[in-house]
């Protein structure tokens, strides 16, 4: 399973309501997404540091996070400067790094992070479980909601059902190389593994009508709205009130 380091603790943040949480985040997301000027970039990815602080998340946890979001951008970094058009800065060899490709790849990396870090404070911040029901207050189709659940439940089981194929061929004398053999033993394999994920979807449904499963999931959390959420509601519109006042202005 997916351990959950960002959903326990007792920071404001983590005292919010995950409704309010999940809007805030989604209109802070997009703000930031829709801005290219710096300053209102260097403000959104100072107020995410922020909202980090305040969450008292987990350092290493949220190191290896943004590890792997900063690794991908650092491809933007090899490509972009030396494919986008525009006044050189520089040579390196062949390739010439122009000034327009360096700041679409600062606004890019300053992008994903505030909106990564944001997400991380107050979204990761809640269960699944929560974050499901609470989706499901905010009006989100039910089928959406029960597809995020079930795929959280049962994505791991089918990540243990592959292992154990895996296991099983290996212990047969398997060894993968870049053979047709072993280019039809995977092909094998992830057929095998669909048609086992089919017969425990079935299950699954037969398990859940026998429990009294009528379509709905029903949740015995109650969300309430308290004057923290009041303050904190408040406080993200000023928030995104300045970066976007940073961006559209003269």
């Amino acid at each position: 399973m997916l351990q959950e380091h960002f959903s326990t603790g007792a920071s404001p943040i983590h005292r919010l309501d995950p409704r309010s949480r999940i809007v805030m985040a989604v209109l802070y997301a997009f703000v930031v997404a829709l801005s290219n000027r710096f300053p209102a970039l260097l403000a959104a990815c100072t107020f995410s540091f922020v909202l980090v602080g305040v969450s008292r998340l987990p350092v290493p946890y949220l190191a290896k996070r943004v590890a792997v979001v900063n690794g991908f951008i650092l491809f933007f970094w090899l490509a972009v400067p030396v494919t986008y058009p525009g006044e050189a800065l520089f040579s390196l060899g062949p390739f010439t790094v122009s000034r327009e490709g360096v700041l679409v790849s600062a606004r890019i990396t300053l992008k994903s992070n505030a909106i990564l870090l944001t997400f991380i404070a107050l979204v990761a911040t809640s269960s699944v479980a929560t974050l499901g029901a609470a989706l499901g207050r905010l009006g989100v189709p039910g089928k959406i909601v029960y597809l995020l659940l079930l795929n959280y439940r049962y994505i791991f089981v089918m990540e243990e059902e592959y292992h154990r194929l895996v296991r099983s061929a290996t212990v047969r004398g398997f060894q993968p190389s870049t053979t047709l053999h072993t280019y039809r033993t995977f092909a094998y394999l992830v057929g095998m593994l669909f048609v086992r994920a089919s017969e425990r979807a079935e299950r699954v449904y037969m398990a859940m009508l026998c429990r009294g499963f009528s379509g709905k999931f029903h949740s015995l959390q109650e969300f309430s709205f308290s004057g923290l959420d009041g303050i904190w509601l408040f406080s993200m519109t000023i928030v995104l009130l300045i970066i976007g006042g940073l961006e559209w202005m003269n």
